[in-house]
């Protein structure tokens, strides 16, 4: 029996993916197992545990930061995780990753400059550029099974690269929010696909902000390869949060980096006229602790999500094959299509909702034009996989063929968590 088996337990907690009111407005129900929340069910590495306990127990919580150790762990972990060599110098803490991405947009571009992202994208993105008073720019992926630029088969989602240019051109395109791995498709793009992707905006001189934070969950077929690696001058990356990593999600900070060193002064300037640049002592030393002794947990963790995503569409394929699973090739999300059903929005929502009891996350909340995408949070135990399957089977089976409906499909306007 493995470790992850046992998961946290729902009542005695605040947790925001559990609160009744929050699932009654977006579900309609509470009886609802909830998969929407890009967080983990997982106990924390002990490591990371006897980290705080000892600092719970000295009892003493004076001024104490510690950003030297955090950048010699983040870049050690780097060097040995991802084989990518990281200047300690060129780091930059900021309370969270968006919270950096919301600095970032608001020190290197103009009120009304056209941002891009590609959609479907985490929708916090949107929310960040909207909420900054620029331009939001979505450079739909496309899906075709055949991808020349990638050595990994099976998940279909890729840039359309010809559109992504000229986007930039029409739309005047100063930045752009890069998620690698991608949220919600579980993509990880390849070397040949960031290159061309890094060439784009080099010709153009767009600014790239790209979200690493799922850096560290690959499967076993994909290789993580960092911006950071690229020679290009305008790339900042946002890659030393421990939070999807670790499960670190409400004590961590996150870590700007850039190897530009114009860059770099410009935004430690800002960062510490604000006093941002440095965590509480519990953040602090939790990340230390999880970057230098949390490996073997990880290493485990990520063998049983995959074993996870593999008896997902072995179920998925043997007993409901209209339903489409996106291969995850990263992160612990997975995307799926659910037009092979052939049922309405409001009928697959209570199929979903409420006879599978599944609070999966609409795909329209990330852009997807369809309301037939849906996105799912696996960290969590097997046996709850397993029963929510059973129940989704079930509730296929029992509600017989039903006719496409023609109806066009409503972006919701959602700004909520995760």
């Amino acid at each position: 029996m493995s470790q992850f088996d046992n998961t946290l337990s729902r009542g005695d907690n605040t947790f925001i993916k559990t609160k009744p009111e929050m699932l009654n407005n977006f579900y309609g129900t509470t009886d609802i197992f909830p998969y929407w929340v890009a967080d983990m069910d997982f106990q924390v590495a002990q490591p990371i545990t006897q980290e705080l306990d000892r600092l719970v127990k000295r009892g003493v919580f004076a001024y104490e930061f510690n950003e030297e150790g955090i950048f010699s762990a983040i870049s050690h972990w780097y060097s040995t995780r991802h084989q990518i060599e990281l200047s300690e110098k060129n780091f930059v803490q900021v309370p969270g990753v968006l919270s950096g991405i919301a600095l970032l947009l608001r020190q290197f571009t103009q009120t009304g400059d056209a941002v891009l992202i590609h959609t479907p994208a985490y929708h916090q993105f949107a929310n960040l550029i909207n909420k900054a008073d620029r331009k939001l720019v979505k450079s739909e992926l496309i899906i075709d099974d055949v991808n020349e630029l990638s050595d990994v088969d099976g998940n279909g989602y890729q840039i359309d690269f010809e559109q992504f240019e000229r986007q930039i051109q029409a739309e005047n395109v100063k930045a752009m929010i890069f998620c690698n791995p991608h949220n919600p498709t579980g993509r990880v793009w390849s070397q040949a696909e960031l290159e061309l992707l890094v060439a784009i905006a080099a010709r153009h001189q767009v600014l790239i902000i790209s979200d690493e934070i799922h850096s560290d969950i690959i499967f076993s077929d994909s290789k993580f390869i960092s911006l950071a690696s690229f020679d290009y001058e305008n790339i900042i990356t946002l890659i030393g949060s421990p939070a999807k990593t670790f499960g670190m999600h409400s004590i961590s900070n996150g870590y700007v980096y850039t190897n530009n060193q114009s860059l770099l002064s410009t935004i430690k300037h800002e960062v510490s006229g604000m006093y941002l640049d440095h965590g509480n002592a519990f953040t602090s030393f939790a990340t230390i602790a999880a970057y230098e002794k949390g490996a073997a947990w990880l290493d485990e963790m990520l063998a049983y999500l995959e074993e996870t995503q593999v008896w997902i569409q072995d179920f998925i394929t043997d007993n409901i094959p209209q339903i489409r699973v996106f291969k995850p090739e990263g992160t612990y999300q997975v995307w799926f299509d659910f037009s092979g059903l052939g049922l309405d929005e409001e009928t697959l929502k209570s199929l979903v909702f409420k006879q599978a009891k599944m609070g999966l996350t609409p795909g329209i909340w990330f852009g997807a034009k369809s309301p037939q995408y849906m996105r799912m949070n696996v960290a969590t135990s097997r046996f709850n996989i397993v029963k929510s399957f059973e129940l989704l089977k079930s509730a296929v089976a029992a509600i017989g063929t039903f006719e496409p409906a023609k109806k066009e499909a409503k972006e919701d306007n959602i700004s909520g968590c995760c």
